[in-house]
């Protein structure tokens, strides 16, 4: 390790992993803290092409039934969050998955979810305009909100009003409404002509994506008045007064927060409850409005902020946080092999389904991720993989604690499983049940048959801590 390099350090870019990321082992932090905390942070925005750790048609391949009848299974999403080498990429991926929700139980074609997918990613940290008129003509979401239902004779209003009040403004910011209902019909007026083309039946080749088609005879193009401006507005005009709107910047700043460096309530209070960092939320904004809506602008000002590097273990992971970041923690699945059903599954068992948000509202965050079962379920599931050494990961643990001498304290076995996870922090009454745990006798013994289990049973101690919880 480089002199300069100090705990600090590591300790802080595991930090940006985790939330830029799924986490990272300890030897890919350390090489990242040699290369700078801030040259990190423009490899995070800035990530090669071709990084996303198995291209579809070889995934296809490998994974049968991932063929084109179900192509854009969500598993192959998950298996991008483990192995892509683009972590924020995917990271914004799942961002705007939870709050432009659409769910397959109603879409029930994936390959139309996976076109979705693959537009966040080469839109998500762009223009925050540009986003919005894309989900705009997204077909999965034409669906799910019916505007393809929607025609100038017959308006449909669902797109347009959750359009304001889940996916740009919100209903209210300072105790004051963002928009009133004549603004929802005005709004969805604006998108009617915008639908998708027939379906091509399913049989006997698969589903093919739906595609998204202008119908300017359906178009409603009388005049509209909407959020105080008039004129013979389309859907991309609409999209642009959103964007000048200082709801629009404070939306998208508290998402960013509350993904980022803590949990926020839910967007339903935002009119109610104020920020609680409002001068991060206003510098956010500022960003927004002088980088014209740009996405990876602002996440560059809210990952070299001090409000972000002092936000450490604030935030509750959510199942696919959990799920992914032990994944990756472990070394497991990166190739290829039978079961990875498993994993899905096991991020539904927690209370997160990716491709199947609950509703239009998407997953509730923070504590509401926990209850009695998702609780059991996550420590389980955790503590079976630390506990598991056989996986590099863990492996690669106990080779570093063993490499301190054949004999160390029960401090030194606690302290440094913590170090090689992440640097976790532990209020002093979990450390000392874990000292308690690891001080059987004066001194661990790292050079018996016994040690590495010794390691794992450790790391599932920690798994069952409450600090774990917390990225």
């Amino acid at each position: 390790m480089a002199d300069q390099v100090t705990a600090q350090d590591i300790a802080l870019m595991a930090h940006l992993m985790r939330r830029a990321g799924f986490g990272a082992r300890y030897d890919d932090l350390v090489e990242r803290a040699e290369k700078g905390y801030e040259a990190t942070v423009e490899e995070l925005l800035n990530p090669e092409s071709n990084s996303n750790g198995l291209d579809l048609d070889l995934a296809e391949r490998c994974f049968i039934e991932w063929s084109h009848f179900t192509r854009g299974v969500p598993e192959y999403f998950a298996w991008r969050l483990i192995n892509s080498r683009a972590q924020l990429e995917e990271k914004m991926v799942l961002f705007w998955h939870s709050i432009f929700c659409t769910a397959d139980s109603k879409v029930q074609s994936y390959p139309t979810h996976y076109d979705q997918l693959e537009m966040f990613r080469k839109h998500g940290m762009g223009s925050f305009r540009d986003l919005l008129v894309e989900i705009s003509k997204d077909p999965a979401m034409i669906f799910f909100l019916d505007n393809c239902l929607s025609h100038k004779e017959s308006i449909n209003e669902n797109y347009g009003r959750e359009l304001l009040e889940l996916f740009s403004l919100g209903v209210g910011k300072d105790g004051e409404y963002n928009y009133s209902e004549d603004d929802v019909k005005e709004c969805a007026r604006a998108f009617t002509g915008w639908t998708i083309s027939n379906p091509v039946p399913g049989q006997p080749y698969g589903r093919y994506s739906a595609k998204f088609v202008y119908v300017p005879e359906d178009h409603d193009d009388g005049e509209k008045t909407f959020l105080g401006e008039t004129g013979r507005f389309n859907g991309e005009d609409i999209v642009e007064i959103i964007c000048k709107q200082p709801s629009a910047a404070r939306f998208i700043s508290r998402h960013l927060y509350s993904y980022f460096i803590a949990d926020e309530p839910g967007v339903p209070s935002w009119m109610e409850t104020p920020p609680q960092d409002l001068e991060t939320i206003q510098m956010l904004e500022e960003e927004y409005y002088r980088s014209g809506y740009n996405i990876k602008a602002m996440l560059r000002v809210l990952f070299n902020s001090d409000a972000f590097k002092n936000a450490q273990f604030r935030r509750i992971k959510s199942p696919v946080e959990t799920v992914i970041g032990t994944l990756r923690m472990v070394g497991d699945w990166t190739e290829p092999k039978p079961g990875f059903e498993f994993i899905f599954d096991e991020m539904k068992y927690m209370g997160q389904e990716l491709l199947n948000p609950p509703s239009v509202e998407g997953w509730h965050t923070g504590k509401e991720w926990i209850d009695g079962g998702t609780l059991v379920h996550r420590i389980n599931f955790t503590a079976d993989f630390l506990g598991d050494t056989k996986f590099p990961g863990i492996q690669d643990i106990v080779e570093k604690l063993a490499d301190v001498g054949p004999a160390i304290t029960p401090g030194e076995m606690v302290d440094g499983c913590l170090q090689y996870l992440g640097h976790y922090e532990l209020s002093d009454e979990s450390r000392q049940m874990l000292m308690r745990r690891a001080a059987k006798d004066d001194v661990v013994r790292t050079d018996t048959a016994e040690f590495p289990q010794e390691v794992g049973e450790m790391l599932q101690l920690i798994a069952s801590t409450k600090e774990y919880l917390y990225a």
